[in-house]
């Protein structure tokens, strides 16, 4: 299994002049699902490098297992530091790709041309894809062929008008994954704030919020596996 984990670059959280970036535990989670079971993992990001983490993703209350695992483990940080630059990966040479949340791939990859393009890439060659919390809104520039919103008509979950407005940040971000997803359509289902929950449709998986990235990353692993990969 060849694993394309794309991270987001930016750093700013709107004009709050507080930091955001990608958030440790959809980072985290999946990695360690797709390692333990043996993969080869690339990570990518639109300006390459060390790419920014949401601190409050680091703060006690939001630390897991994994995300210490994580911290401890210096290969991990290491590859961290040197992502690859997003322009220069082809789907070519994966077998799927996987987009970690936090917000600050509402910023940046939201409205990236490699990204929107190398989604559509993935998608037109028949590859799973999978997409945690915010990250779903990524989707909402993809494309199908025939030019179509390719999340209309999909069943999907992602960060829900609730959670946003339970870290207060509804009015900072660029648009609302729930709201937008519905209004592209697609067919949104969510649980409570918080709880776990994942969708598949088809070749698209996606997770609700943290605590759902685990999941989908093990849904992406035995999806591979029915494809022989």
């Amino acid at each position: 299994m060849k694993i394309l984990m794309v991270l987001t670059s930016h750093d700013q959280l709107g004009s709050t002049g507080r930091k955001t970036g990608f958030w440790l535990e959809e980072l985290a989670a999946p990695y360690y699902a797709f390692k333990d079971a043996g993969a080869e993992i690339t990570l990518a990001s639109p300006k390459g490098g060390q790419p920014p983490l949401d601190p409050k993703s680091d703060e006690p209350s939001f630390q897991t297992d994994l995300t210490r695992r994580f911290n401890a483990d210096e290969a991990a940080k290491a590859q961290l530091a040197d992502t690859v630059r997003l322009s220069s990966v082809k789907q070519e040479d994966f077998d799927t790709v996987f987009y970690p949340g936090g917000h600050g791939p509402m910023w940046d990859l939201a409205e990236d041309p490699d990204s929107i393009s190398l989604i559509e890439s993935f998608v037109a060659a028949g590859k799973t894809i999978a997409l945690v919390c915010h990250a779903p809104g990524v989707l909402h520039r993809v494309r199908n062929s025939d030019g179509t919103p390719f999340v209309a008509g999909r069943s999907v979950t992602g960060f829900t008008n609730g959670e946003e407005e339970a870290v207060g940040l509804t009015e900072i971000v660029p648009f609302l994954v729930e709201d937008e997803l519905l209004s592209l359509g697609a067919i949104f289902s969510k649980v409570k704030d918080w709880g776990v929950h994942t969708v598949v449709d088809g070749r698209l998986i996606t997770g609700q919020n943290p605590a759902s990235s685990g999941p989908a990353a093990e849904l992406l692993i035995e999806a591979l596996r029915k494809q022989g990969k």
